[in-house]
């Protein structure tokens, strides 16, 4: 496990002061020889120094200065350094007059010239940790809001599953209650596939994803359940590739399409028509086709909840390489089409199911 960041702040404050005197030191041993006073200064500094930063660092964090803009956060470092290296001063320069007089002998700028050594060490060490400081604060900002979004994306995400149309519903029940007396076996049958139905739709919004055969299964019940209703006026047909039964699309989706095919195609025709929904792989990527009897005309008018919950779904589980398109295929058919990237678990499950 790697060192804590108050471990390396604290490493680094070290070993940086004990380096940085050690050689000013080493400097003066060489040149002037050995005196304990100037080694008892050095060991001072080194602790003076770490205290000093160690206070503005407490001080920076607590008056939060690196939230603020650049032309206030300068003059305020500016003003910080100037006083560090002034208190630095006012320790060295009284002992050095004592240890060292002979420096001083032809130095009429020396307070000048200690201020401007020691702020140009002080401000080394002020903007290294300003800038580390504004760089670790801009990093956990920027991982906050990748967090914050993902969190907005899911709850879209849950919001979208659990959308459905309740006339649906209601007109299913009327249906069911017609048969109870005309054909009661047709009329469990009934309420066992709007049960399944319903079922369905409460876990929808408890998964991302789901496997296409048991979305197709859904979508098997929701048209019994309108066949009920519709008669011979509703044809439907499915084909599946079964390479595609095990890729993972967003529960419920094709059943709001479907529901949607027949609402605004189907339900307006005069003799009914048809829905038909089909699968197939290209090039490593789900192909999904709807076609039902219908004029798409306005698109906002007509498609309703459906196409935009459609395209938000999908967009929120896989981004811009699934797609979602609709359009008039010709004179009297409409055409949905659904494209999905695949996916790793996808893979897994493909592999899976050939072993089986």
């Amino acid at each position: 496990m790697g060192m804590s960041k108050r471990k390396i702040y604290w490493t680094c404050q070290i070993f940086g002061w004990t380096l940085l005197i050690l050689v000013e030191y080493l400097a003066y041993l060489f040149q002037d020889g050995f005196d304990p006073n100037a080694l008892y200064l050095a060991i001072a500094n080194i602790g003076l120094g770490i205290s000093l930063t160690h206070l503005y660092r407490l001080m920076i964090r607590r008056l939060n200065w690196v939230r603020l803009p650049f032309l206030q956060l300068a003059p305020r470092v500016l003003l910080s350094v100037f006083v560090l290296a002034l208190i630095m001063t006012a320790v060295n320069l009284p002992i050095d007059r004592i240890i060292v007089p002979t420096y001083f002998a032809d130095e009429p700028w020396i307070v000048m010239g200690y201020i401007m050594t020691w702020g140009k060490t002080m401000l080394a060490w002020v903007l290294s940790y300003t800038v580390y400081h504004y760089v670790e604060r801009t990093r956990d900002a920027e991982i906050e809001q990748i967090l914050l979004k993902t969190s907005i994306r899911d709850t879209e995400a849950k919001v979208l599953r659990s959308q459905l149309n309740p006339h649906f519903m209601f007109n299913a029940l009327n249906s069911i209650r017609a048969l109870v007396y005309e054909n009661p076996t047709k009329a469990q049958q009934s309420i066992t596939q709007l049960s399944n139905l319903l079922r369905n739709s409460l876990l929808a919004d408890r998964r991302k994803t789901v496997e296409l055969r048991e979305e197709i299964k859904t979508v098997e019940d929701y048209l019994s359940l309108e066949k009920v209703r519709y008669e011979e006026r509703l044809q439907s047909h499915i084909e599946l590739d079964p390479r595609t039964l095990f890729w993972q699309v967003p529960p419920m989706m094709l059943q709001t399409l479907v529901e949607n095919a027949i609402k605004h195609g189907v339900s307006k025709g005069v003799s009914g028509g048809f829905v038909d929904v089909t699968s197939r792989l290209d090039d490593e990527k789900l192909h999904l086709s709807i076609r039902n009897t219908g004029v798409l005309g306005d698109k906002e008018a007509s498609g309703g909840f459906g196409l935009a919950n459609t395209a938000q779904r999908l967009d929120l589980l896989y981004g811009p390489e699934a797609t979602f398109t609709i359009g008039q295929e010709d004179d009297t058919t409409v055409r949905a089409d659904i494209i999905i990237p695949i996916q790793s678990d996808t893979i897994f499950r493909r592999r899976e199911a050939a072993l089986r």
